[in-house]
């Protein structure tokens, strides 16, 4: 077999909606920087967040979380007017359709607490008494609910628009993405020399980021790094009531019950966070009828008639550790070896924000925008969690 080599500034392991906006935020702050994204598959057919439901939305506890979310969700609401090419438009469907948050009696001083933090760093949160979710949500039954947190200016949108509209900017800006799979590196006293890819190429570079998601715990082995990032299979389903209930925000709980309005009928599915990880796509047909109709006929008496037309899965990149991204270089030991990896679920809807963040990382040596130092790859070394008190 032949063996190539290519040099490159940056190498970007891992070419989903993280990597892409990361070559494209690179390409803006440093335009003469060599980019090169290594994505195994070009169609995206696994990609966890084209398998998703493109939530986005501010509320979270930590700091970080809700900072990322806000720069996220500007970032996404103009992405179609800032992001097209000269060859293709950015589309990404955003519908500002809100999200809802709501809990029993137990759990409000919490979600109290929680809607304070996030209001106190400029998001928009109302908090909704049995009484005033009934008359927003006449649908919904509320008889065991305390209160709702509503956050009007959330959304969704179309997570492969999202994807795209990243890749082709980054494209057109210079990043060059290379259709192959990292399978070895050589690894110095102080950092990464070089990759291998599964064709025989040698990539050398002066920074490596991990940006593969699911696969992200696997990669990170190569470089000799414990990375507590695992694969996790989740389904959404495509459904619609027996009855009219009207639009819906993004309604979530604390069984994790999630969905959303689109088109006439609803999106959305119920996490199962004890499901054996591993990258499987197989899809249980009726988990639908097992485990969401009950939840969902339960808080809205309408979908007792529930049909579901469509079930696909995918997978969630689980942080084991603490639910939360990790986001830095490994400064002990590699430190020309960034990660942006481990959303757990909230990869798409932080991409912008995490992406920006590295970016100007690995540019200038500094967060600058906004400091996410504390979710940096020492809380894994040190085995000291840093999770989200939120609602997953």
């Amino acid at each position: 077999m032949t063996v190539y080599s290519v040099n490159a500034d940056i190498v970007i392991m891992g070419g989903g909606v993280v990597g892409s906006a990361l070559a494209y935020f690179v390409k803006q702050l440093s335009p003469a920087s060599e980019v090169c994204v290594i994505e195994p598959d070009p169609t995206y057919q696994y990609a966890s967040s084209t398998l998703s439901s493109g939530g986005c939305r501010v509320q979270f506890t930590a700091p970080e979380n809700i900072d990322m979310s806000l720069y996220s969700i500007d970032f996404i609401k103009t992405f179609s007017e800032r992001m097209g090419t000269a060859r293709h438009e950015a589309h990404v469907d955003w519908v500002e359709g809100g999200y809802l948050f709501i809990v029993p009696a137990g759990v409000a001083n919490q979600l109290e607490r929680n809607v304070r933090q996030q209001v106190a760093r400029g998001a928009h949160v109302d908090l909704l008494d049995r009484a005033a979710l009934k008359a927003r949500f006449p649908a919904m039954h509320v008889d065991d609910l305390a209160l709702g947190a509503h956050s009007p200016g959330d959304g969704w949108c179309d997570p492969n628009g999202l994807l795209w509209g990243f890749r082709h900017k980054a494209e057109e800006l210079g990043a060059t993405y290379r259709a192959n799979k990292v399978v070895a590196a050589s690894v110095g006293a102080a950092k990464v020399d070089s990759i291998q890819l599964e064709d025989g190429t040698r990539v050398t570079a002066q920074a490596f980021v991990n940006t593969a998601g699911a696969w992200s715990g696997e990669l990170a082995g190569l470089f000799g790094m414990r990375l507590p990032i695992v694969p996790m299979r989740r389904f959404e389903h495509y459904f619609t009531p027996g009855s009219v209930i009207g639009p819906l925000p993004y309604v979530k709980d604390l069984a994790r019950l999630a969905f959303r309005s689109e088109g006439q009928g609803y999106s959305g599915g119920l996490v199962d966070g004890d499901e054996t990880r591993g990258f499987n796509f197989e899809v249980d047909h009726g988990y639908f009828e097992r485990v969401v109709w009950p939840a969902l006929a339960h808080r809205f008496p309408a979908f007792e008639a529930a049909r579901c037309h469509r079930t696909w899965a995918g997978l969630y990149e689980v942080n084991e550790l603490d639910g939360n991204p990790v986001i830095g270089a490994w400064n002990t030991r590699l430190p020309n070896l960034y990660t942006v990896a481990g959303f757990s679920g909230h990869g798409m809807m932080h991409a912008p924000a995490a992406a920006m963040a590295m970016a100007e990382l690995i540019i200038y040596s500094e967060y600058r925008t906004m400091d996410l130092s504390r979710l940096g790859y020492e809380r894994v070394e040190n085995n000291a969690p840093y999770p989200e008190q939120g609602i997953l």
